[in-house]
């Protein structure tokens, strides 16, 4: 699984790899993994796996993910708690958009989202953008 790859090359505290762990098992939310009832889980994991990716050196102890999901997207904000402190990130995650961006279209000529979401997974944010950080430390 990705994520665990990811997770493996990170700084993350233990109780965040326990709660990303224990995520991947159940697919529900946790005290380290938060976010809202509607968000689906395949996307909420490839939220954390982006986030994983670009910012393994940070000790993220804690994060929270207020989506809003379709067909082919799933956008929001990502609040990231870490011993060096809070960051926060717009993201949007859209599938339809990555076809249109290889030229990829399905028999009836729409974009194949399908098929971008098949082969570039966790790797189809259109946006992510750091809207802030702060230098406080997280408790842990």
């Amino acid at each position: 699984m990705i994520i665990r790859e990811f997770l493996q090359r990170s700084s993350v505290t233990d109780a965040f790899r326990d709660g990303i762990i224990a995520f991947t098992r159940n697919g529900a939310t946790n005290d380290r993994v938060v976010f809202d009832p509607y968000s689906p889980p395949v996307k909420v994991e490839r939220t954390l796996i982006k986030m994983l990716e670009l910012y393994p050196e940070l000790a993220i102890d804690r994060v929270e993910i207020h989506g809003a999901s379709g067909c082919e997207y799933f956008s929001g904000k990502l609040t990231i708690h870490a011993l060096e402190g809070e960051r926060q990130v717009r993201f949007h995650w859209d599938c339809k958009w990555r076809a249109q961006q290889e030229g990829w279209v399905d028999y009836f000529g729409f974009p194949d989202q399908t098929r971008a979401a098949r082969e570039y997974g966790y790797d189809c944010f259109r946006e992510w953008t750091e809207v802030g950080a702060s230098r406080d430390a997280v408790a842990v």
